[in-house]
């Protein structure tokens, strides 16, 4: 292990004089993340600089066989952590014909937000998961059978009994930072294997793009430590805490002097929509999380409250105290696309 180590580092530092690796991520049929590489001459590039490029989109359920080429198109630039010198490409897809394909929830995101960008609309989104045994549903800190002490000991914890995955955590937390993602923070949580990044303060289309790519990286780190990472919003079943995705929001109003009355109008919007709402957070698994417990409101009635983790949308102390600031969703899902649960959120409140 230790000589394929050696050689795995003096490989991955060998120079390029001439050339760098730019890796394109895209998101396939069922919102998992893919990836493809290039050789490009070695120079500053800009989006703009970049081609579009195609893939098979009959290996992701976006394409039939007989007429397979999804293009994907270049949107956003960051640093490769796992390459020297090499460069992370976020992308979004389109059909052949040019119409962005059905699962680009990008295009129709960048669309609302540019309709109304004056409003300035800022989000911070927590990014909930579980790292899993590969090729398992159990957590790490779970043995294979049965279950390890309640909810309680893990959440922030310190201590090998109590923290499970703090290497890989850290080890991502770093990546992410170099790469020029807006990682605010990180945290272990609730439950054994459960951990939180924090993507924000983010502008508009930017929030989606940098929680994408900081789900790519994620992976990436995990892959290297041999474990699975799971978004799914309640993958351990019974007493146990699920995973959420809780969207922070604000609009420049709402940060600004009196912006309380502006985010008390916003609630009132989303609850008069929650219907379609509900469906915007997450599908039938996130009802499951959205069960009443374990710090969550019922999915079926929208509630909101001061400093309330048990509410649908929680208002926190400082902003009630300061007359402004932002608001939190706390019913979205850990699976979701972050591009179309952003532009909605906007939609809903501002247009």
């Amino acid at each position: 292990m230790t000589s394929n180590t050696s050689m795995i580092n003096r490989l991955m530092n060998l120079p390029l004089e001439d050339v760098i690796q730019v890796t394109y991520v895209f998101i396939g049929g069922n919102k998992e993340l893919r990836a493809k590489s290039k050789t490009l001459p070695k120079k500053d590039y800009k989006v703009s600089e970049l081609s579009d490029w195609d893939y098979d989109g009959s290996s992701t359920n976006q394409a039939t066989g007989d007429s397979s080429e999804v293009i994907i198109k270049p949107q956003a630039i960051f640093k490769d952590p796992f390459r020297k010198d090499g460069l992370l490409v976020l992308c979004d897809t389109y059909s052949p014909n040019g119409k962005p394909h059905p699962t680009n929830k990008r295009y129709d995101a960048v669309k609302n937000f540019n309709t109304k960008l004056e409003e300035e609309p800022w989000y911070g989104i927590e990014q909930e998961f579980f790292f899993m045994k590969k090729g398992t549903k159990i957590p790490i800190g779970f043995p294979d059978n049965g279950f390890p002490a309640p909810q309680g000991q893990y959440y922030c914890s310190v201590g090998a009994s109590n923290c499970f995955g703090r290497d890989i955590l850290e080890c991502f937390y770093r990546a992410a930072l170099y790469a020029g993602l807006k990682i605010s923070g990180i945290n272990v949580e609730v439950a054994p294997g459960q951990m939180e990044y924090q993507v924000g303060p983010c502008l508009g289309i930017e929030e989606g793009d940098h929680l994408w790519m900081s789900r790519y990286i994620l992976e990436r780190v995990a892959e290297t430590f041999n474990v699975d990472v799971n978004y799914e919003p309640k993958p351990v079943k019974g007493d146990w805490n699920g995973s959420g995705g809780h969207t922070n929001y604000s609009t420049k109003l709402m940060r600004e002097k009196d912006g309380y009355s502006h985010i008390l109008k916003a609630i009132k919007k989303l609850e008069k929509n929650h219907e379609h709402m509900i469906s915007v957070y997450g599908g039938d698994d996130n009802k499951e999380r959205l069960s009443g417990e374990h710090e969550t409101a019922h999915w079926s009635k929208f509630s909101w409250g001061i400093a309330n983790r048990g509410a649908t949308v929680r208002v926190g102390n400082q902003t009630f105290e300061d007359k402004k600031g932002y608001l939190e969703v706390r019913a979205v899902s850990s699976s979701i696309d972050p591009w179309y649960v952003t532009s909605e959120i906007f939609k809903t409140t501002c247009l």
